[in-house]
């Protein structure tokens, strides 16, 4: 039977009772609480940093966060026999974040709103690379877009996927183009002071994977991507992730945004970024792109599936921008 790296729990400061296999991880019965322990995937130059920001999270005292738990020598990342490493944190009991609820939806939103307050460190506490800027973002997405419908019309033998990239090409891409003048004429690019200034810290990646719905509130998880960055990315991501399931209905979108500028201010500057966020057709960007990079022998039928709905969700979403932001395209 496989250890599943749970010899390495011997090596903390713990009394376990029970273990057992979920996804990814092992879920711990111990007598300081419910732990997962999980191989680790984090760059050990980054952990002062996330140390710090679990840190400062708890200290809040508000908060139900995944933090790292030190092993018997006060190290965050054990190392078991056979050289793989682990992370031990502190869980919950609860379920994630339901989709389809709309309370839950909102509680994900005001809870986001929240933390982002919290997650402000000076920027000395981790060394940051330099990011590019949203524009620049755009204008390499809009090449590689053009560089992918080069590809598809040189080929002499086109499949379903090709054929719907094609058929969708024209639309997509012209909203990509006005998505980039949008931005180039706005105030937006003003975004990147704030995380200068302010050393202001977005989750990376907060979804409805890493939000545990508790009988005590909201447990949020899944802290790996943490890095100081426009926290409005955190909103816009979980946001899209949502309404992609909702049709782009209005009435959610409006609901998301009074509920998150209820605990931290949405600016009109900080509205106009949203809005140009949500004016790029990310996701064909993204499912065209991993495409291009793929082995084009064998297409998963999913990945057409995809193309598909992001190219019929195109005015929903023009409605949903016209309707939320008062944004034409």
């Amino acid at each position: 039977m496989r250890d599943y790296g749970v010899s390495v729990l011997e090596q903390y400061p713990i009394e376990v009772y029970n273990v057992r296999r979920v996804r990814g991880a092992v879920l711990c019965e111990t007598d300081k609480g419910l732990m997962l322990l999980k191989e680790a995937q984090i760059w050990e130059r980054r952990l002062p940093f996330l140390i710090e920001l679990y840190r400062c999270l708890e200290e809040s005292g508000e908060w139900k966060v995944d933090a790292m738990v030190a092993n018997k020598e006060g190290e965050y990342v054990s190392t078991a026999e056979d050289e793989t490493k682990y992370v031990l944190k502190k869980w919950y009991q609860g379920r994630e974040c339901d989709v389809y609820k709309e309370s839950e939806i909102l509680e994900g939103i005001r809870t986001l709103g929240r933390l982002h307050r919290i997650m402000v460190m000076p920027q000395e506490n981790e060394e940051r690379p330099k990011e590019r800027s949203l524009k620049e973002e755009y204008f390499r997405h809009n090449r590689e877009l053009r560089k992918v419908c080069h590809f598809i019309k040189e080929r002499s033998v086109k499949g379903s996927f090709e054929r719907t990239f094609l058929e969708g090409y024209n639309t997509m891409y012209s909203l990509a183009l006005a998505a980039e003048e949008k931005l180039a004429g706005s105030t937006c690019l003003q975004m990147k002071k704030e995380v200068e200034e302010k050393g202001t810290i977005m989750h990376g990646e907060y979804n409805y994977h890493n939000l545990l719905m508790c009988e005590a509130g909201v447990a949020v998880t899944g802290f790996e991507r943490a890095h100081y960055g426009i926290q409005l990315e955190d909103l816009y991501y979980f946001m899209r992730k949502i309404l992609e399931k909702h049709q782009y209905a209005p009435q959610l979108g409006v609901k998301m945004l009074q509920a998150y500028d209820k605990e931290n201010t949405l600016s009109r500057e900080k509205r106009e970024y949203l809005a140009v966020r949500f004016a790029y057709p990310e996701k064909f960007w993204k499912i065209s792109n991993m495409y291009y990079h793929s082995n084009k022998a064998w297409i998963p039928e999913k990945s057409t599936e995809k193309l598909k709905k992001v190219i019929s969700q195109t005015e929903e979403k023009k409605y949903f921008l016209e309707s939320v932001f008062d944004l034409y395209l």
